[in-house]
């Protein structure tokens, strides 16, 4: 740390915004704690003083404060600071942290405890702590299993530069939260006033020509080449970078169903779909291309493919099993090598370039018919049902809607998964991201998407079983309270689809395929889902009939381009 002119008697409530500060965090994203009364007095002390702080977002859930993080991490790729409220606090956001840890995205959150119980000096901290909200072990204990680095601020004279070290540590490779338990008697502490100084964006991690040059070779001898990837487009410059890749190799691109983000213009002819199984016996060459599970079960071993893996980090730490079959690995910054590997596209042997391209046409003309056709049956369908929409429709008809506005599609569906990423084609960077770690963040995590790109139009694509684990009211009172418009779809199939399908699958010829009785699955019970955001005066609508889905759709779109949030429930057929 460095002497600053801060004048002494500011406490640790104000070194805390001043390392956020240095982390150059836009935003604090706050589920309210009562630890946190000397952050929120140093708020009110620069605010009325003129001093610079992040801007302090007030949420009412601990699920959407982290999931907001989450969604505007995807898209700045820097990190962010969180607060929420003790262990129970934490407990329940973790579903959010872990799903930050799973999507990539660094972040600093901070939680508090009493160290004192009352009986140290200085204010009395309150009953609560050694009542009601500690933990055996301290906050950072819980915290461990689901964040990158988790420890305690041992004291307010170290505390910004632990703030820092927490924001650099997320940062790098491979990104996600950290997390840093403040003491309440530390945030209470007289601070002296010295700052961290101001971190800086990693350095990048480069492979070598002599291990490029190899590769390049393997990609030159390769007769049937394919690239296999889930999260190139999370990096910055990775969309770009792949897409410059494969096209000057012209080597086809499967974004398996595990892919959590746009990584490659499903419009491309290069575009290979989502099904790696065909190319598990025909590929000579596999290129995993940040691909963290390309194989599953993981013991399904293609038949004679060498495998090279390209990602910086390739052995995911926070992944219980891992099996990638590597027969090598180019471990630097993932744009930075696809970008060596295309200058190295020279000298190729034209007879198979010209094979592989006629067959990947052949296969991209194949695509593009059966998407044709799935639509043209969901139409056609629509004609003669009288209640229910087939999904596919619901998601070619967002497609056209979004057509040349540059939107953003968050999917928190399950069962409809597939249908929204092969029917909504998104093609360009930071187009599509999927909600990792557990269904009930997608609202926050698209309220945090919007956060970052307030000029693009966001959609939530969501299943109304996924719906159901949300928090709505938090999250649409952040919607309305910080003018964060969205569009909320709605595919409502009135049933948990997934775990049905589990349960038939497991005891096909079981005591409820028998009796009808599925348990566990029936959400008939709930009410029509987009009613409950009447309250926050935001357009409602209810589709049940095919023919009213499109002039509902684009009502709702008109609403959420003029500042209000729009939620569209469809009954869905499957």
């Amino acid at each position: 740390m460095t002497d600053t002119n801060n004048s002494p008697g500011v406490d640790g409530g104000d070194a805390l915004v001043s390392a956020f500060n240095a982390v150059g965090a836009d935003y604090l994203f706050c589920s309210s704690g009562s630890e946190w009364a000397p952050v929120w007095e140093s708020l009110a002390r620069r605010h009325r003083d003129g001093q610079p702080c992040p801007q302090y977002l007030d949420l009412t859930h601990e699920t959407v404060a982290v999931g907001m993080a989450t969604g505007y991490g995807l898209v700045k790729r820097r990190p962010q600071g969180v607060l929420l409220h003790a262990a129970p606090g934490l407990l329940q956001g973790s579903m959010a942290v872990h799903g930050a840890l799973l999507a990539g995205v660094p972040m600093v959150v901070s939680s508090s405890e009493s160290t004192t119980y009352g009986d140290g000096p200085g204010q009395d901290p309150g009953g609560q702590w050694y009542r009601n909200l500690s933990v055996v072990g301290g906050p950072h204990g819980v915290a461990q299993p689901f964040t990158k680095w988790s420890t305690e601020a041992a004291s307010v004279h170290t505390l910004p530069t632990m703030i820092t070290r927490a924001g650099e540590l997320a940062w790098r490779a491979p990104a996600g939260p950290a997390y840093l338990n403040i003491p309440l008697e530390i945030l209470l502490e007289e601070w002296d006033g010295r700052e961290a100084k101001p971190i800086v964006p990693p350095g990048s991690t480069h492979s070598s020509p002599e291990e490029v040059d190899p590769v390049a070779q393997m990609i030159r001898e390769a007769r049937n080449p394919v690239i296999v990837t889930e999260t190139a487009g999370r990096e910055a410059g990775g969309f770009e970078a792949l897409v410059a890749f494969a096209e000057a190799w012209h080597i086809p691109v499967v974004e398996p169903d595990s892919a959590v983000c746009g990584n490659f213009p499903r419009t491309h002819p290069l575009h290979a779909g989502s099904d790696i199984g065909p190319w598990m016996d025909e590929a000579d060459l596999i290129l995993l291309v940040n691909c963290r599970a390309p194989f599953y079960p993981p013991s399904r071993r293609p038949s004679r493919a060498q495998i090279v893996v390209i990602d910086e980090v390739p052995q995911r730490p926070h992944v219980v099993y891992q099996v990638l079959y590597a027969d090598r690995y180019l471990e630097g910054n993932v744009a930075n090598t696809l970008r060596q590997l295309a200058k190295r596209a020279k000298d190729l042997d034209e007879t198979a370039v010209a094979a592989r391209r006629t067959a990947q046409e052949e296969r991209h003309t194949a695509e593009e018919a059966a998407i044709a056709a799935a639509e043209a049956k969901a139409t056609a369908t629509a004609s003669v049902r009288a209640e229910g929409i087939d999904p596919v429709l619901v998601a070619a008809t967002l497609r056209k809607l979004l057509e040349g506005r540059d939107g953003i599609v968050v999917d928190e569906t399950i069962t409809h998964s597939r249908v929204v990423k092969r029917h909504v084609r998104t093609d360009a960077p930071d187009s599509y991201f999927y909600v990792q770690g557990g269904l009930g963040q997608g609202i926050a995590v698209a309220l945090g998407v919007k956060l970052a790109a307030r000029e693009r139009p966001v959609v939530l694509t969501i299943g109304d079983g996924a719906f159901a684990y949300n928090p709505v009211i938090p999250s649409y009172d952040a919607s309305k309270a910080y003018e964060l418009p969205l569009l909320v779809v709605v595919f409502n199939n009135r049933v948990y689809k997934s775990m049905n399908l589990n349960h038939r699958r497991f005891y096909p010829e079981g005591a409820a395929a028998e009796t009808g009785e599925w348990l566990g699955t029936d959400l008939h019970r709930l009410p029509r889902l987009a009613a409950f955001a009447e309250p926050f005066g935001m357009h409602t609508e209810t589709v049940d009939a095919p023919n009213a889905l499109a002039p509902a759709l684009e009502r709702a779109l008109k609403a959420v381009s003029e500042g209000t949030t729009a939620v569209v429930d469809v009954l869905v057929t499957r």
